[in-house]
C-alpha cells in the first residue's frame, strides 16, 4: 500500500506488489520494490528511476537494491550490477560496467554509488562531487 503525492501512486503496479522483501526510494519520488522471487517493481517519477522498463529483463535474481537521489542500482545473485534512473546520479554505470563483477555490497550517496567487490576492491560511479570518482584514492582500496 502506498499513499502521499499522486505522482508516486503505485496503483499501476499494485497487482505486482506481492511478496515484497524490501523497498527503496530515491529522494526525488521514485520507488523500487524487491520481491521474494528476486524481481523488481518500480513506480514514481520515470526520470528518476520510477521506470525500469529498459532494464527490466535484466532484473532477475536481484539480491539488493540501493537508491541514490535519482537512480537505482541492483546487485544480482551472480555479482553483477544493473543501474537505471538519472545518469547524473549514478543511473548509468556503463563506464565501469566491465569492473562490476563479484559485487558483494553497494551503497549510495545523494548522487553516486560505490560497490565493494569480492576481491576487496571498490568501484564508484555517478556524480564526481558526490563520490562517483574515486580515482584519486583508488590505489588505497584494498581488502575493504
Amino acid at each position: 500500500m502506498t499513499w502521499g503525492d499522486t505522482d508516486c501512486d503505485s496503483s499501476r503496479v499494485q497487482d505486482r506488489l506481492k511478496g515484497v522483501q524490501q523497498v527503496r526510494a530515491t529522494i526525488v519520488s521514485a520507488f523500487a520494490a524487491l520481491l521474494a522471487d528476486g524481481s523488481v517493481v518500480t513506480w514514481g517519477d520515470p526520470d528518476c528511476g520510477g521506470d525500469s522498463s529498459e532494464v527490466q529483463d535484466r532484473l532477475q535474481g536481484v539480491q539488493q537494491v540501493e537508491a541514490s537521489g535519482s537512480a537505482f542500482a541492483a546487485i544480482l545473485a551472480d555479482g553483477s550490477t544493473v543501474t537505471w534512473g538519472d545518469p547524473d546520479y549514478g543511473g548509468d554505470s556503463s563506464d565501469v560496467q566491465d569492473r562490476l563483477k563479484g559485487v558483494q555490497q553497494a551503497q549510495a550517496s545523494h548522487g553516486a554509488f560505490s560497490a565493494i567487490l569480492a576481491d576487496g576492491s571498490v568501484v564508484t560511479w555517478g556524480d564526481e562531487h558526490s563520490g562517483g570518482d574515486s580515482s584519486a584514492v583508488a590505489g588505497q582500496f584494498a581488502n575493504v
